[in-house]
């Protein structure tokens, strides 16, 4: 039981550690003032541009991969009870995600938690995870919109994880996990959502 609280704190700190905000640090701006006031790797591009942006987006999905895979080697290996590594590895994805989209350290006001969704995604299926993102990538193609992509993707694919993977034991845990996500992700697109139904969202541009 303690280390099962270690992983969700361990993964909450690992996930709340900003580093769009450290990236625009760096860079001179505090990127929470400037564009869509978001702390995350899509509003660090398009006032950056890519040279800070897209290590953001690497490192935001690493946090994720990380968290989960990290976590799964601290379990006793006994699936598939609480304690299995699965069971650890989806704890450690769900906290990890809230730590990128709700840092204590800037008021809990951070990412949308799509990268490090991905990233965990990756970490506890990569067949879900590469089909996440190639929904992700349709998407934006089409729309131009990232905010669209997301939600798409997130809406989306835990549909796709019940149907590829009904034969896995660990089917249904990634499944119940892909909704939790799905959850965070829509809600921390909600003002997106709200300027995409007054016609006044803007489409995808880099600095």
């Amino acid at each position: 039981m303690i280390t099962f609280a270690v992983i969700l704190v361990g993964s909450y700190l690992l996930g709340s550690v900003p580093f769009g905000y450290l990236a625009g640090q760096f860079a001179g701006v505090d990127i929470r003032k400037f564009g869509s006031g978001n702390v995350g790797a899509t509003n660090v591009v398009r006032l950056l541009g890519k040279r800070y942006g897209y290590p953001v987006f690497a490192l935001d999905f690493l946090k994720g991969f990380g968290a989960v895979k990290i976590s799964m080697l601290m379990a006793t290996g006994q699936p598939p009870e609480w304690n299995s590594p699965e069971t650890f590895g989806i704890a450690a994805a769900i906290s990890c995600v809230i730590g990128h989209s709700y840092p204590a350290w800037l008021k809990f006001k951070g990412g949308k938690g799509v990268a490090t969704s991905a990233g965990a995604l990756f970490a506890l299926t990569p067949i879900g995870g590469a089909i996440g993102v190639a929904i992700w990538i349709v998407m934006f193609r089409v729309t131009r919109y990232v905010s669209v992509a997301s939600v798409t993707a997130a809406v989306v694919l835990p549909l796709v994880l019940l149907v590829t993977g009904w034969r896995n034991e660990n089917a249904k845990a990634i499944f119940y996990f892909s909704l939790c996500v799905a959850a965070i992700v829509i809600w921390r697109h909600r003002s997106n959502l709200s300027r995409l139904m007054r016609g006044d969202e803007p489409r995808f541009t880099r600095k």
